[in-house]
């Protein structure tokens, strides 16, 4: 299927690596210019240059979106080259942590890396968009939205924020062309995620390799009716569809890509 991004630009935050190198990639594939982002000049340039390498095209920007300025600068230089038509707010972080250890200094954090540097992009590429006709603002939620953990609360509770922004802003866009939507992933194989299982593993009786740890991850934290983590591509291709003009009609909507681990009709 054509989905017709051909002459779209669009920019990736945090796409040096993990959901955004694969959601990049695959726009690329799909006839977008694509704005690579990240903070790590060498992973950045080699998402970009990977890109290039495989036929498609790729510019790359630097920048902490968690401050002011700096989210300014990431704005300006990616839209040097023409208009943004395509935001997918993917940047963000956390720490595995307790209600004990996160402290209101670190929700503080999350809440801006997560949260207040989607606003940041939002306010300074949408504005042209609505004046364009078209756009699409994608944001990457996840499950922990609605059905939270006892870990990581900081985090669960930026993923709602995340989701309700989306919507907020899918209804601010009525009527102008613009699309707002959000992608919410399951437990998405990432390095950073085989890491955090490999770590917490053979403590909690899980085996001792990863070929023994990951069935086990999988139904003591995961259980979904496919039985196992997702891909970072299943993701990508979500995005990609929210992108394309077949998706004019979806607006203010969660694609959940999580292999049935959220069991809710709604």
């Amino acid at each position: 299927m054509n989905l017709n991004l051909t002459g779209k630009r669009a920019l990736v935050t945090g796409s040096s690596l993990g959901l955004g190198e694969a959601t990049a990639k695959l726009l690329a594939a799909e006839g977008a210019a694509l704005v690579i982002h990240g903070r790590d000049k060498e992973r950045t340039e080699r998402v970009a240059r990977e890109i290039r390498e495989a036929g498609g095209s790729a510019t790359t920007v630097l920048g902490d979106l968690a401050d002011d300025t700096a989210a300014a600068e990431v704005a300006r230089a990616a839209t040097a080259d023409g208009p943004v038509d395509i935001l997918v707010n993917n940047a963000g972080f956390y720490r595995h942590l307790s209600w004990a250890e996160a402290t209101p200094d670190e929700w503080r954090d999350t809440y801006n890396v997560n949260v207040v540097s989607a606003v940041r992009m939002i306010r300074h590429l949408v504005p042209a968009m609505r004046q364009r006709g078209w756009g699409r603002v994608i944001t990457i939620g996840g499950g922990l939205a609605s059905q939270p953990m006892n870990t990581h609360p900081q985090y669960n509770a930026t993923l709602a924020a995340r989701h309700n922004l989306a919507v907020s802003l899918a209804r601010d866009l009525k009527g102008t062309g613009v699309t707002s939507n959000v992608v919410s992933p399951g437990a998405i194989l990432v390095e950073a995620t085989k890491e955090l299982v490999t770590h917490i593993g053979p403590a909690r009786g899980w085996g001792d390799t990863w070929e023994e740890i990951r069935p086990n991850a999988v139904n003591a934290l995961i259980p979904n009716d496919q039985e196992r983590f997702g891909e970072p591509d299943e993701i990508a291709a979500a995005v990609a569809y929210l992108c394309s003009e077949y998706a004019q009609y979806v607006s203010g909507a969660t694609i959940r890509v999580d292999g049935g681990l959220i069991r809710s009709a709604f």
